[in-house]
């Protein structure tokens, strides 16, 4: 059951799986949504906004920079590049932006690439509404063919209640029908490989896109209208950003394995079989991947492409959650609520706010969009800035961390960078078209993050100015106190001052228990923390210890779990009978100004008002936690 992404956060997961049965696990994940832009890609080049004729020569040249643009950016880019920059064994922009901020020799440095990560992040949030609505819609678009007196209404239905059943399924899991994804996949690539040989073979000429002449000749011909196809055929190359985000979940060695055995090859092959297609029909250009399929078999073909499609769809989902845990335990985002979905494999999740906010919009594009061809012209501008951020953020690395030669991280920068801008400025005239839907979206998710940020610094600033260090606090006790015979775990953020709830316990109970455990709970950058390295307790006097948990960016807290192996003195921590006390901030926004807009201190006082209970996300026994009020204002 390694086949689903979202479930294996840890290649240990699958460690019993050989290389070759991680390549197959990876086809139903890392390679779901760039394995299903044939539906689409080379089809939006020739039908729609900014498509150009069908002319030989310009179906050589679109071929030809598909052929240059999987190579360049994909497999050299991504694979023998990018997927180098793992943090700890994770991948993906928020992995990249936990390894670069540490390493930053200033604080503007470290904001600049924090602003990178998380605009590149709620880029690929955008780009994972669409893919859905994308793939399905253009899969199912295929029984026109079959049926060409069927209603466009009922393709619009078909496909809504496929991604409503898919968005449904979430809430139980997806580790049974996870088993599937890799043999779906590999049978899809093999069919585009079948079909493309056997148009290959019927019009051979079609090879000659081989040469990147045949690109320069395209822009030469069709000036603007050549630049702006880039935007289309930027489709072909859109699933890349997913290589590096899955390398946690399969290694390094069987991305590679799957992506040069299988993946690349057949796609090349379907695309080149698309290409022959055209050049003796070019009236085929409306559906080119159905039109390629025998009539016999278009049927099993429209059922296959759609269980591809739902694949691809699955991975963009369940990427989503991985992301937005990430988010939430690197401090990018407010605290959701969390469900794991197997108690036999870790990792395995599933949040309830991203799945609606993904199942809303998605539904929402297919009944706006109507059309894959529609959908084409919003699709690519999200994840092309994506992928000009993380250029950007691997450079960085590269040149001035890896300390690599300046001629190889200048070389790196000077050929894909020019080409990101491009990809980038020809998506930008999809704005109009309905690229501003992604950038909307982005922005809104973008907002929230940042806001989350600096809400917090915010607010942890202020709580820390009023917060006594607990030595002196301690110190300055004069009344007698009660002192039951258990322990209290005070949480805070503060690492030396006293917890809000802990003098208020003082001053309005006046009492101070036996054994009292100040404890933070810390998210370090990278994914993992080693066992030994977990918890660290320190004696402060009279009972009273500071503790420290540690955790990575892709570990879940567990409190008491963890706390249960903690010493105070010689004598091991008592849970059984430990209460736990929390803060809960009340944000009253600020009279001069000093921190953010106050809109957004309003929308930051909201989201600390909804944020999922501390007692759930760091698992705590609900009948033993004391939660104690205190304002603060930013």
């Amino acid at each position: 059951m390694c086949e689903d992404a979202a479930l294996r956060r840890h290649p240990a997961n699958c460690g019993n799986l050989p290389t070759r049965g991680l390549a197959l696990a990876a086809l139903g994940i890392v390679y779901g949504d760039i394995g299903t832009s044939p539906l689409y890609a080379l089809q939006s080049c020739f039908v729609g906004d900014h498509s150009v004729a069908t002319r030989p020569e310009n179906i050589l040249g679109v071929l030809s920079l598909i052929l240059w643009a999987l190579t360049l950016v994909v497999t050299v880019k991504y694979v023998i590049f990018i997927l180098r920059a793992d943090n700890h064994g994770e991948g993906g922009i928020l992995a990249l932006t936990a390894l670069l901020s540490p390493l930053a020799k200033s604080p503007r440095r470290r904001e600049i690439v924090i602003t990178l990560g998380l605009f590149g992040a709620a880029f690929l949030y955008a780009d994972g509404m669409i893919t859905p609505a994308i793939s399905v819609l253009s899969a199912v678009e295929g029984l026109r063919l079959a049926e060409p007196t069927l209603e466009r209404y009922w393709i619009i239905a078909i496909s809504i209640t496929i991604l409503l059943g898919l968005f449904r399924l979430q809430a139980k899991g997806t580790a049974r029908v996870g088993t599937l994804f890799g043999p779906i996949m590999l049978a899809w690539f093999a069919v585009l490989a079948g079909l493309g040989v056997w148009h290959i073979m019927q019009s051979p000429g079609i090879l000659a896109a081989v040469s990147p002449h045949h690109a320069v000749l395209f822009f030469a011909n069709n000036g603007t209208a050549g630049f702006l196809v880039l935007g289309t055929v930027f489709l072909a190359v859109t699933g890349g950003e997913a290589l590096y985000a899955d390398v946690g979940h399969f290694g390094v060695r069987p991305i590679r394995l799957s992506w040069f055995a299988v993946v690349f090859p057949a796609l090349l092959i379907n695309y080149f079989g698309q290409g022959a297609l055209l050049l003796q029909r070019p009236a085929a250009m409306a559906n080119p991947l159905f039109e390629m399929t025998p009539h016999w078999a278009l049927y099993p073909m429209i059922v296959l492409a759609t269980m591809a499609a739902v694949i691809a769809s699955q991975a963009i989902i369940t990427g989503s959650f991985s992301l937005t845990f990430q988010a939430i335990q690197l401090g990018f985002c407010p605290r959701l609520k969390i469900k794991h979905t197997s108690a036999e494999q870790r990792g395995q999740i599933y949040i309830p706010a991203v799945n609606h906010l993904l199942m809303a919009a998605t539904i929402a594009l297919v009944l706006g969009f109507r059309t894959s061809t529609n959908l084409a012209a919003a699709y690519g501008i999200a994840i092309s800035m994506t992928m000009t951020a993380t250029t950007v953020l691997f450079f960085t690395l590269i040149a001035f961390h890896w300390k690599w030669s300046r001629w190889i991280a200048g070389a790196f920068v000077l050929v894909f960078l020019p080409i990101d801008l491009s990809f980038l400025t020809a998506n930008l005239v999809k704005v109009i078209n309905g690229g501003w839907f992604p950038l909307l979206m982005a922005g809104l998710i973008y907002l929230v993050m940042s806001t989350w940020r600096e809400g917090r610094r915010l607010m942890l600033h202020e709580k820390g100015s009023s917060i006594l260090p607990t030595e002196a606090y301690l110190a300055g006790l004069t009344t007698p106190l009660l002192q039951p015979a258990s322990t209290a775990i005070y949480l805070t953020a503060n690492a030396h001052g006293t917890p809000i709830a802990m003098q208020q316990n003082v001053v309005h109970n006046g009492v101070l228990h036996k054994h009292v455990v100040i404890l933070r709970v810390e998210t370090v950058e990278t994914p993992r923390v080693a066992p030994g390295d977990r918890l660290h307790v320190q004696a402060i006097e009279g009972g009273v210890y500071r503790a420290l948990l540690r955790y990575g960016f892709i570990e879940r807290p567990n409190i008491p779990a963890d706390l249960a192996a903690a010493k105070l003195g010689d004598e091991p921590v008592d849970l059984s009978n430990a209460s736990y006390f929390l803060s809960r901030e009340i944000i009253l926004p600020s009279q001069n100004n000093g921190g953010m807009w106050r809109w957004r201190e309003k929308l930051f006082a909201y989201m600390v008002r909804n944020t999922h209970a501390a007692t759930l996300y760091f698992q705590l026994p609900a009948e033993r936690v004391v939660e104690v009020g205190a304002q603060v204002e930013l």
